[in-house]
């Protein structure tokens, strides 16, 4: 099973430490060894993004930035065997900013990507 993981906070005050930065590259390093990370990285900011919504049948584009307190600054793709695995993964991750960068606050949301099997054989 595939999931992704969205990593939401404030826009920090102060750039991460190094410390925190080699952790998080020791546990992708382990992620990918073990199998379970397909693929990650940083996002920009929403003022550099848009936004495409349709409602009432009219799209509507508007450009970032969005008006929500936290950004999401990153992802993460997971092939797991199991959402705790995952769940496992985003906390691991998480530790390293609570253990590592006094001060930070933030959310990483876990969610499953569907795949063949989360649908019923064609009839």
């Amino acid at each position: 099973m595939r999931y992704l993981i969205l990593l939401k906070a404030a826009q920090p005050a102060t750039p991460p430490p190094a410390e925190l930065m080699d952790a998080i590259m020791q546990l992708g390093a382990e992620a990918t060894a073990a199998g379970a990370l397909l693929d990650t990285a940083g996002l920009a900011p929403s003022a550099a993004g848009a936004r495409v919504e349709l409602f009432g049948g009219r799209l509507s584009v508007t450009d970032g930035p969005f008006a929500e307190a936290k950004e999401t600054i990153s992802y993460a793709l997971y092939e797991v065997r199991t959402r705790q695995e995952a769940v496992e993964w985003a906390s691991r991750f998480l530790k390293l900013h609570r253990d590592l960068w006094d001060g930070w606050e933030g959310q990483a949301d876990v969610l499953k990507v569907f795949g063949p099997e989360d649908f019923g054989s064609p009839a």
